[in-house]
């Protein structure tokens, strides 16, 4: 596969086919949404098994073949989802949604005041308990390559290590 931030279409064909991929991806519902010939954005969420879905943001620039900025979030649905359940992104994303359990998020919000975040500026990550000042650094994340895969795998590394229900 060329590199995803080398055009539109190239970009367009990564995020369309992660579910090929990552059979753990129950249901995608990102899109590539133009802004420009050579700019555009991401939204929509990713669903997996146990409710959990990670809402995405990208900003993209192909011209200088980068992410822009971004935020992921990673939640759980406080209701079992059926696929003629689930709200759209636009209703379930935003940070006010109330039948959902955040778990952690990834932003580009620059905090240079903080020395604990150098390390990655301004790349970083929400941890519980206090999620939104408890910030770590996130040097998996960059501006350079698609952050997407990078995330799927974390939440299927985090799905083996939780015991099942009922062991």
């Amino acid at each position: 596969m060329p590199d995803p931030l080398s055009s539109p279409g190239a970009y367009q064909k990564f995020i369309y086919t992660l579910p090929d991929r990552y059979p753990s991806i129950q249901r995608s519902t990102l899109v590539y949404i133009p802004t420009g010939d050579m700019f555009g954005r991401v939204e929509g969420m990713l669903i997996f098994e146990g409710n959990i879905i990670l809402c995405a943001q990208e900003y993209l620039n192909f011209d200088l073949g980068i992410i822009e900025g971004y935020g992921y979030e990673v939640s759980r649905a406080q209701a079992a989802l059926e696929n003629h359940d689930i709200p759209s992104a636009t209703e379930y994303c935003p940070a006010g949604y109330p039948r959902k359990d955040k778990l952690y998020w990834y932003d580009s919000f620059p905090h240079p005041n903080n020395p604990g975040l150098a390390s990655t500026h301004p790349h970083h990550k929400h941890i519980l308990p206090d999620i939104k000042h408890h910030r770590i650094p996130a040097p998996d994340l960059s501006f350079t390559h698609p952050n997407l895969s990078f995330l799927i795998e974390e939440i299927e590394r985090q799905a083996r290590a939780k015991p099942s229900e009922g062991d």
